[in-house]
C-alpha cells in the first residue's frame, strides 16, 4: 500500500506542476498575443479543474494542520502537491 502511495505522490506532484507549466504558457501565449492549438483547450479546463481542487484541499489542510499545532504552511504546501494523499496523512495522524 506504502508503494502505491507513494507512486500516486510522485505522479501527482509531477501532474500539478505540469499544470502550472500549462497555465504559465497558456498566460504567456494570452500575454503575447500567440494562437493556442484549439484541440488542446479542453486540457487547459482539465488542468484548471485539477488545480482548484488541490488548491481547495490545501486550505483545508493548512487549516487543519494549524488547529493541530503543526506548520499551516508546510501542509499547505504539501497537500497542494500530493492532493488527496496528504490530506490523509494528515486526519491519520489524529487516529494515531
Amino acid at each position: 500500500m506504502k508503494n502505491n502511495l507513494f507512486a500516486i505522490k510522485i505522479l501527482s506532484t509531477v501532474l500539478m506542476i505540469g499544470a502550472m507549466g500549462l497555465e504559465i504558457w497558456n498566460i504567456y501565449a494570452i500575454t503575447h498575443q500567440l494562437q493556442i492549438p484549439s484541440n488542446i483547450k479542453p486540457i487547459f479546463w482539465i488542468e484548471r479543474v485539477a488545480v482548484a481542487a488541490h488548491l481547495f484541499e490545501a486550505i483545508i489542510a493548512a487549516f487543519k494542520a494549524g488547529s493541530k499545532d503543526k506548520i499551516w504552511y508546510k501542509y499547505g504546501i504539501y497537500t497542494f502537491f500530493v492532493g488527496t494523499v496528504g490530506l490523509m496523512e494528515l486526519f491519520q495522524e489524529e487516529k494515531n
